[in-house]
């Protein structure tokens, strides 16, 4: 389903756009998606909307079959990426699990400024975003999701979250088509 319109009070979370991360192989070119998070970004803030910015440090502490350890990387890995030009207003959150909400404050931030929807952004689809997004569904948010400002590692897992879950959770659009309904809110 397209974008039909975005609630008087809509923030954007932009996930993972951190310097250790866009340097992962992705499916589609991260400068793109790092740009039209940046683009959308700069919308929310002309208007007066909360932009949130999230980078992840850890991993849940669980046993897995695959390693997530994060020890050794370089001191800037979860630095943002200059690109999305973060400013002094903006919600920054650090998460240690795959969504930004487990243990971090954001639903409490977000309600306390009086947030309905949240347009979400970033890398990987299938893990960061589907996970913040699936979350925010369940905390009763209105989801949309920025399908061409985000991207993943694994096309299937992609198109799958896309395809398949993302309709479950909320509506899809473009970057355009956000921003035109960002012009369309009163």
């Amino acid at each position: 389903m397209t974008v039909t319109m975005l609630d008087p009070k809509t923030a954007l979370i932009v996930i993972d756009l951190q310097k250790g991360i866009v340097s992962f192989p992705t499916v589609h070119p991260i400068g793109e998606v790092v740009e039209r998070s940046r683009s959308l970004a700069d919308a929310f803030r002309q208007r007066g909307l909360p932009v949130v910015l999230v980078n992840v440090t850890g991993g849940a502490p669980g046993r897995t079959e695959r390693s997530h350890s994060l020890k050794g990387l370089p001191a800037d890995w979860a630095d943002l990426v200059p690109e999305l030009n973060a400013q002094p207003d903006d919600v920054l959150i650090t998460k240690k699990t795959w969504g930004a909400f487990t243990n971090t404050g954001l639903e409490a931030r977000l309600k306390t400024l009086g947030v309905t929807q949240l347009v979400i952004s970033g890398v990987s689809t299938s893990i960061g975003v589907e996970s913040t997004a699936r979350h925010a569904y369940e905390l009763g948010f209105n989801v949309t999701l920025a399908v061409d400002a985000m991207t993943d590692m694994r096309r299937e897992a992609h198109d799958d979250s896309i395809a398949h879950i993302f309709p479950r959770l909320g509506e899809t659009g473009t970057t355009r088509e956000i921003i035109d309904q960002l012009g369309k809110r009163n």
